[in-house]
């Protein structure tokens, strides 16, 4: 079922997503050539203690995975898609970062994620990176009252697909709220005019994921929740909470 937000709401939920917005804008200057993966997660736990809000990430515990996730932020390097778990990993030069977090405040959760270059990039890294933001503008763009759930997934997929990059089939979107997950899932490639019609209320998170090499083909890395590219490649991955509105769409999570 789906849930239809009232304004009231969504200002709260503004609230949360501005806390997400804070901690990846200090995780992403805290990062640099010889930082860990774990320093990062503590910085952007900081930013949720001084906000005085929690963590929908740490502790999560979905069916597909052996273990509860064990960080606060989801920290996937180069070849990793999603759901990398950060470790000790001390960050080089050129490597891509994408970081995932989420914030609960006030009852209400915002998402969202980032993927950047540490040091200095090569062309191919920056263009992945380039398109995975263009890709989900693309999906904000269509997200408006009167579309369905197919235009936002038919206006991310042809961005990646133009630009000659895989999308990792069964992974996507999804409706946000009181919990991080709700309904109704939003894929990363449909076809426009089909699926749920969207209304002023609904609130989804919008997350295009790009691999590379191509390819759509993933595998869960031993730990049972980081998902790696098939062929080696490199993945980014971009996200916000956007809400659907009379007067057009409004990201929550705004940097």
């Amino acid at each position: 079922m789906v849930e239809l937000k009232t304004d009231t709401s969504i200002d709260e939920m503004y609230a949360a997503g501005q806390v997400v917005g804070r901690a990846l804008t200090a995780v992403r200057e805290a990062a640099g050539v010889g930082v860990s993966l774990l320093e990062l997660d503590e910085v952007a736990h900081q930013v949720l203690r001084d906000a005085g809000a929690t963590s929908p990430f740490l502790g999560y515990h979905p069916s597909f995975a052996p273990t509860p996730f064990p960080a606060v932020v989801c920290a996937s390097v180069n070849e990793a898609i999603v759901h990398g778990i950060p470790t000790g990993y001390r960050l080089r030069d050129g490597d891509l970062v994408s970081i995932d977090f989420g914030a609960e405040l006030g009852g209400w959760v915002g998402d969202s994620a980032i993927s950047f270059v540490v040091g200095k990039p090569r062309a191919a890294d920056a263009r992945l990176v380039e398109t995975a933001e263009r890709a989900l503008a693309a999906g904000i763009e269509a997200a408006v009252v009167g579309n369905r759930i197919g235009d936002i997934a038919h206006a991310i997929g042809t961005v990646c697909r133009a630009a000659g990059y895989g999308i990792p089939d069964g992974f996507g979107g999804h409706g946000i709220g009181r919990r991080m997950h709700e309904d109704p899932g939003v894929p990363n490639e449909g076809r426009p005019g089909r699926g749920l019609p969207l209304r002023h209320g609904m609130v989804l998170a919008i997350e295009p994921m790009l691999i590379g090499g191509g390819t759509d083909g993933y595998h869960a890395a031993p730990d049972g929740w980081t998902l790696r590219t098939n062929d080696g490649s490199r993945a980014a991955h971009a996200e916000h909470t956007v809400a659907i509105t009379d007067s057009g769409p409004r990201i929550l999570t705004a940097r």
